[in-house]
């Protein structure tokens, strides 16, 4: 099988490395004898080039919940001028698997998942990309029509608005009974803590933990793989060239 070489954002708190590695150790498991391998985009090594460097070929998974800049600029400008034959497969977001990531979390803090007394602020990192913020709110529309929550409605933590506080309180002011916060964060840092402190302090009655290696994401990381690995099979099968680099967020 090609290595999978999964690439997350990277962050100087160890906690956000210890997802990454732990929900990879998952990953393992599920596909016993697949080597797996991780990377990052800053802070932290190895670098995707290092991760890369001893492979003849490899299928890169970002760890990225939006294709935004990350995936659309510094993944590929990573991989100008790599040796390896590499297929680049779509960030692991959006995805359904990701909501049911989400309600998984709400649960375990306590929630009944879809309870019409309860409104939920779903909150991302945020994004320069209006199209990953975009993202981001149509997975809130999504949301709000699959299940019957008081509301769903977005906030993110840089970049855009509402921050988690001001859409704590519109919900508030709005007359919800109930307001929790969903991360829609991969792991534990400095913008999971941030918009803990900040919605609380707003009056949010509880902030779920974010997503974490949660089964759905050893789901999506390996459909992710699978389906990228099908397809430079299948490129290199009609055209008989190596395969080529293609950026996520295609």
């Amino acid at each position: 099988m090609t290595p999978l070489v999964a690439v997350a954002h990277g962050s100087r708190d160890p906690r956000a490395a210890a997802v990454a590695e732990a929900l990879l150790h998952r990953v393992r498991l599920a596909r016993p004898g697949l080597d797996v391998r991780v990377s990052y985009l800053d802070h932290v090594r190895p670098a995707l080039t290092e991760a890369l460097a001893p492979l003849a070929e490899a299928v890169v998974v970002p760890l990225l919940l939006t294709a935004a800049y990350h995936s659309k600029v510094d993944i590929p400008g990573a991989l100008a001028g790599i040796g390896a034959r590499v297929e680049v497969s779509p960030t692991l977001g959006p995805d359904p698997l990701l909501t049911a990531a989400l309600e998984r979390r709400l649960a375990e803090a306590g929630t009944a998942v879809g309870d019409p007394g309860t409104a939920v602020v779903l909150v991302s990192a945020g994004s320069s990309d209006p199209t990953a913020n975009t993202t981001v709110r149509r997975i809130a529309r999504d949301w709000a029509r699959a299940r019957p929550w008081w509301a769903v409605t977005t906030a993110f933590a840089s970049a855009s608005g509402p921050r988690p506080a001001e859409a704590v309180a519109m919900l508030r002011a709005a007359g919800a009974p109930r307001v929790v916060v969903a991360p829609y964060l991969l792991a534990p840092g400095f913008f999971a803590d941030k918009v803990a402190r900040e919605a609380l302090a707003a009056g949010a009655d509880l902030v779920a933990d974010s997503l974490g290696p949660a089964p759905e994401l050893v789901r999506i990381v390996l459909d992710r793989y699978d389906a990228a690995a099908a397809a430079a099979q299948s490129m290199s099968q009609r055209t008989g060239l190596s395969v080529s680099c293609v950026p996520s967020g295609r």
